[in-house]
């Protein structure tokens, strides 16, 4: 990224004149076929179609090319690609590094459709899975054989929030394997909070569905990579026929315009409403990076520049069913729904043994009920309320 401020490199990214052509926001172009001149021009296309010329629709258009450009600068990688979602960005970036025989070191806490997908997908294809503590640092490069091609990072940890410490892996990982991809997934801090290729990591995986969208509208995935990664990753993705449409590229571009100002907000609320669950009878731990008592606090602190709005806390008592119905059924201002990142706030729950059946590596450390919460951008006063009406129910 260039030494602009994040706040105004998120304003100019992706808006060239090529992009805009006179406009504030980049153009939206549709198209499949794009027509040539002349035999020179379609030589001249074809020659560059891997690098920003117009070639043919699934390579992509003006409008595509303005948000690659875009993730590309903001991420610091040397070029970004689109997917349909979040689960294909995971999918297919692993994809594009394995092959029969090889070796997967994946987190145990990750995503459940990325761990779905190492189970049902590469287990097919003879692509064997590690799984390991979502804690594990340098200790890691026990788990690195010959056979290891891709380790795959998510921090902080999906649900449970565990923030891992990414340099002593990198170094692990390195040490034993340089030649071993290492991914992670980097949509809790949407890509900005956290500078993953910095860190030695090669590539940076979002669902943008969540705060680059930011309005629970579309879904989009992408992955920016660095230089020795970059041209595999496009080619292999490429020719797996990855590829979104212009209109939802362009919501993701202009997604990028606000991403600063809903993140601060998204961190001073949810800050606030975690600082408030801290000091409730009901609640065991709370489980937010910024928080001290949070596994990994002091990794978040040294190597993340801000936290977003989503987290989750123990309750002292695993709840009954009824009692959860009660309790998640009837709030005002939080709703039940999968994903977050946008302006709503969300909330879901879980109970221990079913963060266990999705936990490979390590059970849980706690008996009480997790509640997980996205924190919108509400007033946060009317949040609170809500969850103090809440714990009232539980009587």
């Amino acid at each position: 990224m260039t030494s602009k401020k994040i706040e105004t490199a998120l304003i100019a990214a992706g808006r060239s004149k090529r992009y805009t052509q006179g406009s504030v926001n980049s153009v939206i172009q549709r198209a499949s076929s794009l027509v040539f001149d002349s035999v020179a021009d379609k030589k001249r296309a074809t020659a560059g179609r891997a690098e920003g010329e117009l070639f043919y629709g699934r390579r992509g258009t003006l409008t595509h090319f303005s948000l690659q450009e875009a993730m590309t600068e903001l991420e610091g990688g040397a070029g970004c690609v689109l997917y349909p979602c979040g689960a294909a960005a995971v999918a297919n970036a692993i994809l594009a590094f394995v092959a029969a025989g090889d070796n997967v070191l994946m987190a145990g806490s990750v995503y459940e459709p990325t761990q779905d997908f190492c189970t049902h997908i590469l287990g097919k294809m003879n692509v064997s899975t590690t799984w390991f503590d979502h804690t594990m640092g340098a200790e890691i490069g026990e788990l690195v054989t010959p056979q290891t091609k891709v380790v795959f990072l998510e921090s902080p940890a999906s649900i449970t929030m565990e923030v891992q410490d990414i340099p002593a892996i990198v170094a692990a990982v390195r040490a034993k394997a340089p030649e071993a991809i290492i991914m992670i997934d980097n949509t809790w801090a949407a890509g900005i909070l956290f500078r993953a290729l910095d860190f030695g990591i090669d590539i940076s995986i979002q669902a943008g569905t969540k705060y680059l969208i930011g309005h629970s509208d579309a879904m989009i995935g992408t992955a920016v990579a660095n230089e020795r990664c970059w041209a595999q990753l496009r080619e292999n993705s490429y020719l797996m026929g990855q590829m979104v449409d212009a209109d939802t590229a362009y919501m993701a571009s202009r997604g990028l315009r606000t991403l600063a100002v809903r993140l601060c907000q998204h961190e001073e609320s949810a800050l606030r409403v975690a600082h408030w669950l801290a000091e409730r009878p009901e609640v065991a731990v709370v489980n937010h990076p910024a928080l001290p008592q949070c596994k990994g606090h002091a990794f978040w602190k040294r190597d993340f520049s801000g936290s977003s709005g989503l987290f989750s806390f123990v309750l002292k008592a695993r709840l009954t069913d009824r009692q959860l119905a009660d309790y998640l059924d009837n709030f005002e201002h939080f709703s039940m729904a999968y994903s977050w990142g946008g302006f709503e706030s969300l909330i879901l729950a879980n109970q221990p043994e079913e963060l266990n059946a999705i936990r490979p590596a390590r059970e849980v450390d706690f008996s009480g009920t997790l509640v997980r919460v996205h924190i919108g951008l509400e007033n946060v006063d009317d949040l609170i309320d809500d969850l103090a009406a809440g714990f009232a129910r539980l009587g």
